[in-house]
């Protein structure tokens, strides 16, 4: 009897975890305005979009925030459904998960001290101690440079460092830095800007029934405004 229930049981959790409604989004909350933590509660303009997204496609969103760099393993080991984290949809990481339709560009910029006169541009940063975010664009932009770095797992961490003059530089997003920017009068941006870049929601190769879904919901999100009132929200 106890053989019976138990398969019983497994058999009805299994119903349960494979008709569930909800979906698991990985994030990184370190990444204002994008994502990043208040009172507690992970929010920001990723998390309005895909909260948003979930609406359309009727799934509940599950919130779980994990450092940067384990975000694609445990998407690939199912412990998340998707990404979305200001992910740059690199053609490295495009070996390893697909990428929605890119939902917002974005530049590398140079943040520094106001009294810095010696850094105006990426070359500038040579034999400069420089700081970046583990695993982000700005890690991999300085390093295919050449130049070394100190890398943080948050940006607020990078930031406080070039304020006590441990680093000379912090290389973050753009829309991360101004952010930044605007909050510490001390601080400024350096002139030149690398390449755009795009970020885009990773999903499972497997799951393409879902990477549709996202597809469709964010062409929807374009068409109906909403995703122009998110952008205005959180950028203007």
């Amino acid at each position: 009897m106890k053989k019976i229930l138990l398969v019983i049981f497994s058999a009805v959790l299994f119903t349960v975890s494979f008709g569930s409604n909800k979906i698991y989004v990985g994030t990184n909350a370190e990444f204002p305005p994008f994502e990043y933590l208040e009172k507690g509660e992970t929010v920001g303009f990723d998390m309005d979009l895909v909260n948003e997204i979930g609406k359309i496609i009727g799934k509940e969103i599950v919130i779980k925030d994990m450092g940067f760099d384990g975000l694609i393993p445990a998407l690939q080991t199912k412990k998340i459904d998707l990404i979305i984290a200001g992910m740059t949809a690199t053609e490295d990481r495009k070996k390893a998960v697909n990428f929605s339709e890119p939902y917002y560009s974005a530049n590398q910029v140079i943040v520094l001290n106001k009294t810095n006169k010696d850094i105006k541009d990426f070359q500038d940063l040579k034999d400069k101690k420089i700081g970046v975010m583990l695993g982000f664009t700005g890690d991999f932009v300085v390093t295919d440079m050449g130049y070394p770095s100190e890398k943080f797992n948050a940006a607020f961490a990078g930031i406080m460092a070039l304020q006590s003059n441990k680093i000379d530089a912090v290389v973050l997003d753009s829309e991360t830095a101004n952010n930044y920017i605007k909050k510490n009068n001390n601080l400024k941006l350096a002139e030149g800007k690398g390449e755009a870049e795009n970020y885009a929601i990773a999903i499972r190769k497997t799951d393409e029934d879902l990477l549709n879904e996202v597809n469709s919901a964010i062409k929807t999100l374009h068409e109906n405004g909403k995703f122009d009132e998110l952008l205005m929200k959180h950028f203007k």
